[in-house]
């Protein structure tokens, strides 16, 4: 009886409407095919000739005698530069978009974001530090840990962070969720004043790459890169659906959530390491891209209902899909020159955060 009254926590808010788990699952498979294309049209959008069509005989054939659907200067763009650029796109577009999703179920906010608690400040200030001092005051931790100091610096400077808003937001085993949200507005602020301290600091060069850098890109993506944050990524995303059932419960409040078995400060605690884990990363290598852990979300919410069970996978696929068709249209919208892609996000996203809070106060009704 537990079990069921959990499982159908998520859909009670809107029992009205009926039961949209046949809706999730087709919408689900439907963005399964919808990331196959928007990988194949990220693979093929650029200045290769290389097509779609080429691409897939490619795939299909391999190595094979008297394969020529690619020249050998096609294969090394779409291999070796494309390949590692929409991998990373998959993995930081899940990544953001579960994010979100959580911390909005986690704070029954459908405006929550992980912005919010200083997660992605608190990153991108360790990022920042390594790269400002990475050749000063950090030298002996960078040449010891080399291209992973970046990654590194930016997960902890993101769980860091979480960490003290925890400790800020948590009396007597009970954490406030307002309080963890203004104390997340403060971290941020007293992190973002530091980062502006740091590139007060920087040189010109450092500007550069600090300006590109903070405006989110995928560019520079490398394998390399993929296997010192890929791992972090993935085994948050992994960790994240094993907490729907209680998410569901707690949508109808802490208390009851605790009367149907759910231990609601460990699912807390695990809901804020594994959104640190997923932002710092995402935000070490590709700099801060925003609006996706909001957006996304919400999107799915109107369509599938609140289910974390369906909207959590769901969020991952459409969050993939939406940051790759954001990098194509940041890559060919200027080319040669490539946009940075936060620019791109915040441009879609904005408008869409507005319409949000006019529909929740009633403003408009659409």
């Amino acid at each position: 009886m537990v079990d069921q009254s959990i499982a159908g926590a998520g859909t009670m808010a809107t029992a009205s409407d009926g039961d949209r788990s046949g809706r999730a699952r087709i919408v689900i498979l439907a963005l399964c095919l919808g990331l196959a294309v928007a990988v194949l049209l990220s693979m093929t959008s650029g200045a290769s000739d290389a097509s779609a069509v080429s691409v897939v005989r490619d795939w299909l054939l391999g190595a094979a005698p008297g394969n020529e659907a690619m020249s050998a200067r096609d294969r090394l763009i779409v291999y070796d530069i494309r390949l590692p650029r929409v991998t990373l796109g998959v993995l930081i577009g899940a990544a953001l978009a579960v994010s979100g999703a959580v911390m909005q179920g986690l704070f029954r906010n459908p405006l929550a974001d992980p912005g919010l608690i200083g997660v992605s400040a608190g990153a991108s200030l360790g990022a920042v530090s390594v790269i400002v001092l990475g050749a000063t005051v950090l030298a002996p931790i960078t040449s010891m840990l080399g291209t992973l100091a970046l990654p590194l610096a930016a997960f902890c400077g993101g769980l860091a962070t979480t960490l003290v808003l925890y400790q800020v937001a948590t009396r007597r085993g009970q954490t406030s969720v307002a309080t963890m949200l203004l104390a997340g507005i403060a971290l941020a602020a007293l992190a973002m004043a530091l980062t502006g301290i740091l590139i007060f600091m920087a040189d010109d060069r450092q500007l550069r790459d600090l300006t590109f850098w903070q405006l989110g890109s995928l560019a520079g993506a490398t394998w390399q890169k993929i296997g010192s944050v890929g791992p972090v990524i993935v085994l948050a995303l992994a960790a994240m659906p094993f907490l729907a059932r209680g998410l569901n419960a707690l949508a109808l409040g802490e208390a009851t959530a605790g009367h149907l078995g759910i231990p609601v400060q460990r699912l807390k605690y695990t809901a804020i390491i594994g959104v640190s884990a997923a932002v710092g990363a995402s935000v070490a290598v590709s700099g801060g891209i925003g609006f996706v852990g909001i957006v996304v979300p919400h999107l799915l919410r109107l369509a599938i209902g609140p289910d974390n069970r369906y909207l959590l996978p769901a969020s991952a696929l459409l969050g993939a899909c939406l940051l790759l068709l954001a990098d194509a249209v940041a890559r060919t919208i200027v080319a040669p020159a490539e946009l940075p892609i936060g620019i791109v996000t915040a441009i879609a996203g904005a408008p869409f955060f507005l319409w949000i809070l006019l529909r929740k106060r009633g403003v408009i009704d659409l």
